[in-house]
């Protein structure tokens, strides 16, 4: 099969080289000529691990191409997929200039049938729109060419994001003609042959379902933080809390461990698109709002603690922030925890040095030249009044705490994941923790 990928940023770029490494031949577009000149040339924007060798593949194979133009490849692809941005507007709705925009295009330039598909995260009824505008297109060029739109939306969790393609729980399509159907039979077979787990449905429920898994798995996260923070005023543990919780079987264990609040592109845009469109229907997502609420208060909870160990007397302090990015294996800073806490931390008067595995040059964009960029760990906790861990990094799971003891001011270590255990407290911490 031959498709096109219009948007290559995380999600297009993955399915890209993903779908290119089972044979099917794919057409990147995106507008950003600066980009594509750089995967031309074996660039990838983006960190995901794997994903720099599977894009090398796919190219010397002859089924990844790089361009600039949607019109260019239309008259060689069955499906374009609309992999492009949704960045939430001022009142928290998806914005879908950009959708609408390739929308726009394939209206305009499109010869023959092409199923459209979107893969971006969009709200319920986009379909509808993106539908009406390629008719416009093709009202306005006075021709009438057959098409069919249908969503498929991503689950990728990123640092982990080639395996969750080639090995889904599951792959849900919306679509509303046999002819779509069948076209992305053929196309997701290969990947799921001996266990076919495409979930067909009407398209709205399919977009629907992306916000809908999203959120849930939110409110799991923003419940745990809500269950550490009463943990913590009763005297209980939130990490035995979890376990007992976790093992009832209709409740499981994932997405139940306290932190200091979830980040990166998806739960926070998703959460407060869903909330709006509701608004938009005359109806409210009461607990997403709490969700929501309760995530932002959460990414305050480690300043706290450090103010509250200190006695309010923080101004002047050195710290050592261990962890930048959202989650561990992405370079992802996007609504990072561990930019609100060094935005307190600067606020308030403290000199702050920052280290992360991956992190580092996207950190620049973010922090400038504000912070002291570390070279490792121990590098970062020289001379300081406390560690913060904010991201879960394995690299930073078995430091030499005694090396530690010796570098830092004052032996403090407040763990925003509750990774750590009794070395740092054997070795001279104070550990302090998430709901416990």
């Amino acid at each position: 099969m031959r498709i096109a990928i219009v948007g290559i940023g995380y999600v297009g770029l993955v399915s890209a080289a993903c779908f290119a490494s089972l044979g099917v031949e794919v057409f990147c577009v995106d507008v950003d000529a600066e980009k594509i000149d750089g995967l031309r040339r074996g660039i990838i924007p983006i960190y995901e691990p794997g994903l720099e060798e599977l894009v090398r593949q796919g190219t010397e194979a002859g089924r990844l191409h790089f361009g600039t133009s949607i019109a260019d490849v239309l008259p060689h692809v069955e499906i374009v997929f609309s992999a492009v941005g949704t960045p939430p507007d001022e009142d928290g709705s998806a914005d879908l200039r950009h959708v609408l925009s390739v929308a726009r295009a394939i209206g305009e330039a499109m010869t023959d049938y092409c199923l459209v598909v979107t893969k971006s995260t969009v709200p319920v009824g986009t379909w509808q729109k993106v539908q009406a505008v390629i008719a416009e297109q093709q009202r306005q060029r006075g021709v009438s060419i057959p098409f069919d739109v249908a969503s498929n939306p991503e689950f990728l969790k990123e640092g982990n994001a080639i395996r969750d393609f080639m090995m889904p729980d599951r792959v849900v399509v919306g679509v509303n003609t046999d002819r779509a159907k069948e076209l992305m039979t053929r196309l997701y077979k290969p990947i799921l042959l001996n266990n076919f787990r495409v979930l067909f449905m009407d398209i709205p429920s399919a977009e629907m379902t992306k916000y809908a898994a999203n959120a849930m798995l939110a409110t799991r996260i923003s419940f745990m933080n809500e269950v550490a923070r009463l943990c913590e005023a009763v005297g209980a543990n939130v990490s035995e809390v979890r376990k007992g919780m976790g093992a009832d079987a209709r409740i499981g264990s994932k997405f139940l461990y306290a932190g200091c609040g979830y980040g990166g592109s998806c739960f926070p845009k998703d959460v407060q698109a869903f909330i709006q469109t509701a608004r938009e229907h005359g109806s409210r997502m009461q607990i997403l709002e709490a969700v929501e609420a309760v995530n932002e208060a959460q990414k305050h909870v480690l300043f706290e603690k450090f103010v509250a160990h200190y006695g309010g007397q923080v101004k002047g302090r050195k710290v050592a922030v261990w962890g930048l990015a959202f989650k561990p294996e992405t370079d992802d800073m996007r609504q990072a925890p561990s930019v609100v806490l060094i935005e307190s931390l600067l606020q308030a008067g403290c000199e702050v040095a920052v280290f992360d595995p991956v992190a580092m040059d996207e950190a620049r964009r973010y922090l400038g030249q504000r912070v002291r960029y570390a070279e490792d760990l121990y590098s970062s906790a020289l001379d300081v009044d406390a560690i913060f861990h904010v991201t879960e990094w394995k690299a930073f799971r078995m430091p030499t705490w005694e090396v530690l003891r010796r570098s830092v001011r004052e032996p403090l270590l407040i763990d925003g994941r509750n990774v750590f255990d009794r070395e740092p407290v054997e070795a001279g911490f104070t550990l302090l923790q998430i709901g416990q």
